[in-house]
């Protein structure tokens, strides 16, 4: 396996300005600072091109005897090669295409709903994205008796509070990699070894982790993974992994003519085949920025499509953690409440994703505020009631959330700061 950490940056100042040029959306009048990125990234030309290039060239069915028809067949098989070197998939098809990671998550509960028996504990928790708890709730009329692996009063999920609730009856841990709202990074390797201890699976939500550091299922030690592509720089699609001995086991639906076996038996109906073209550029992408990146810190060339993704994430994690130390001090310096991980010299346990309230300031007035100064953030309860009422916030007006990834920059987080400072005196 190959270590992210030997190939830490430091040698080389990260080329945001050329990064950025990249992305046709941020070269645009009027320009605007884009820090709502956990709800969408921004994509490259590269991803626009391949989108074009599908529809201009091959926008029919697959599975014709025509030249157009066999190339949608490449070219989705091309992704599924692409997405398993950027998760370390053992399998390419191990990887299955659709639409989001939230109908994924409802196919993986209603199959895993119908193989309960004894084994019917299924643990969730208070940190995630309501789509990767409701699904699991579902469950209770199967059967299922929901567990709750709760947040302590810091904001984080404390592995020792887990193992006490893992038995011989659990059946599924379901847990986010990192919080889409407060940018903590949960150990799920961690996760994994005490699962499996008891003979239980594991479900991930890699949605918002996956622009920010590597993905590897094979070091997370998981058994589902799922992960939306609009996040990590792609059009709007989402793709699922599993072993593949348990996508052969899950009774999932498929029509008559569809072999029981993966991908094939989690693809229900057709997909959005330009838009997994997209999702392969995306991924092209990265190769390409751990390449360049690479060759001028003087290293040697990557031997593998993989290695080169860990390079990429390798560069963009050492310069995530700059902004989130230089965002988390504009922060604190207007006064703001961060919710999660807000001692910079712990960046390592979080992604640059903000949630916050300014005492006193309603989360919509500094979302506006920010808007008429051409920065783009969010507010509300983040698709996340259960969080909310732990943090003892209304969900009718939430918190802000901030979100930056790799082409964002130090100027525009010090822009950011400002508003914030004049939005608390009043200027």
């Amino acid at each position: 396996m190959v270590n992210q950490q030997q190939f830490a940056p430091h040698a080389v100042a990260f080329p945001s300005e050329r990064i950025r040029s990249l992305f046709p959306a941020l070269r645009q009048e009027p320009s605007f600072i884009f820090f709502d990125n956990a709800a969408g990234a921004q994509i490259p030309q590269v991803v626009f091109d391949a989108i074009n290039g599908h529809l201009l060239h091959c926008n029919v069915q697959r599975g014709g005897r025509y030249p157009r028809s066999m190339e949608v067949d490449a070219s989705i098989a091309r992704a599924r090669d692409s997405v398993a070197a950027l998760i370390n998939a053992r399998d390419p098809s191990e990887i299955a295409f659709g639409m989001n990671a939230t109908s994924f998550l409802r196919l993986l509960s209603l199959a895993i709903g119908r193989t309960l028996g004894t084994r019917n504990e299924i643990v969730v928790t208070n940190l995630d994205h309501e789509a990767n708890i409701a699904t699991w709730l579902q469950l209770e009329r199967e059967g299922a008796k929901i567990v709750w692996w709760k947040m302590r009063d810091d904001h984080n999920l404390h592995l020792e509070d887990l193992a006490p609730l893992l038995n011989s009856k659990t059946r599924l841990v379901a847990c986010t990699v990192a919080s889409h709202t407060l940018g903590t990074i949960v150990d799920v390797t961690a996760v994994g070894k005490l699962a499996h201890a008891v003979g239980a699976e594991v479900s991930l939500d890699c949605v918002h982790y996956s622009p920010h550091a590597l993905i590897d299922v094979q070091a997370f030690d998981c058994d589902y993974l799922v992960c939306s592509g609009y996040k990590v720089f792609a059009p709007h699609m989402g793709f699922m992994w599993g072993r593949l001995e348990l996508l052969y086991a899950l009774p999932t639906f498929r029509e008559d003519f569809i072999p029981d076996a993966p991908p094939g038996k989690i693809e229900a109906g057709t997909f959005i085949f330009e838009n997994v073209a997209g999702m392969a550029a995306a991924v092209a992408y990265l190769e390409t920025l751990g390449h360049n990146l690479t060759a001028e810190q003087g290293s040697d060339k990557p031997a593998s499509r993989r290695e080169t993704i860990v390079h990429a994430l390798a560069f963009i994690r050492d310069y995530e953690a700059t902004l989130s130390q230089s965002m988390l001090a504009e922060l604190h310096s207007a006064g703001a409440i961060v919710y999660g991980v807000d001692d910079p010299t712990r960046a390592a346990q979080r992604v640059p994703t903000f949630c916050f309230c300014l005492p006193g300031v309603a989360p919509a007035l500094v979302t506006e505020t920010m808007s008429d100064r051409g920065i783009a953030i969010r507010d509300g309860h983040m698709y996340a009631p259960r969080l909310m009422k732990h943090l003892g916030l209304a969900l009718d007006t939430g918190v802000n959330r901030a979100s930056i990834v790799h082409y964002n920059t130090l100027e525009e987080v010090r822009e950011f700061g400002k508003v914030l400072r004049d939005i608390v005196s009043g200027s």
